[in-house]
């Protein structure tokens, strides 16, 4: 939803930034590699020892590599397929040691209900974005959703960064919000792969 709405004034953005960065000599792959491991070395070192609203500062600002990336990638008149593998690669990477070091640090609290739903979230993330990737090879269909990556993102990081100032209950909301939301993306993505796959070939080519 999103990515639908917002992409084009982010862009009018990050594209300036981008170029900039492109002038120094820097590469979109090397950008997108470093913030990842920023974001995976924040997320599995502050969450887990209690530093909610650091954690999610670190890896809200690491996450925005992504945007950079992809700004760099455009100034230099386009990525690469083997840059678009990392970026997708680098995106689970650190979709993943977010929520794992929510779920050590929600086991270490004792809240092990609701690391039941930050696991949930792990497993639906890949899910999602594996119906997409898989769907495409097919030669297949399988945009949109309720939630898809920056809405996951946003949503779980609002409930870390609330909690870290002390509002009660902003984990356990964003993760079962954003459980919930997975399932349904889940959903509506496999029906899109269906109504894309009742599509002839030729037309799904177009």
């Amino acid at each position: 939803m999103l990515n639908i709405f917002a992409r084009a004034s982010v862009s009018r953005v990050t594209d300036p930034i981008g170029a900039g960065l492109v002038r120094l000599g820097l590469t979109p792959n090397a950008v997108t590699v470093l913030g990842t491991a920023c974001a995976i070395a924040g997320a599995l070192w502050l969450f887990p020892t209690g530093h909610l609203l650091a954690g999610t500062f670190v890896v809200w600002g690491f996450a925005m590599f992504d945007l950079l990336d992809g700004a760099m990638a455009r100034a230099l008149g386009g990525g690469t397929r083997f840059g678009a593998v990392l970026d997708a690669t680098c995106d689970r990477l650190a979709d993943g040691a977010l929520l794992c070091g929510i779920t050590w640090y929600l086991f270490d609290t004792g809240n092990r209900v609701t690391a039941v739903a930050a696991l949930i979230c792990l497993v639906l993330a890949q899910v999602v974005s594996y119906i997409k990737a898989r769907a495409e090879a097919s030669g297949l269909d399988a945009d949109g959703g309720l939630v898809e990556r920056a809405e996951r993102l946003i949503i779980t990081l609002v409930g870390t960064g609330l909690s870290g100032l002390g509002v009660p209950y902003a984990v356990e909301v964003s993760l079962w919000l954003v459980a919930a939301g997975s399932v349904i993306t889940v959903g509506q993505r496999l029906l899109a792969v269906r109504r894309s796959a009742a599509v002839p070939a030729e037309e799904n080519a177009r």
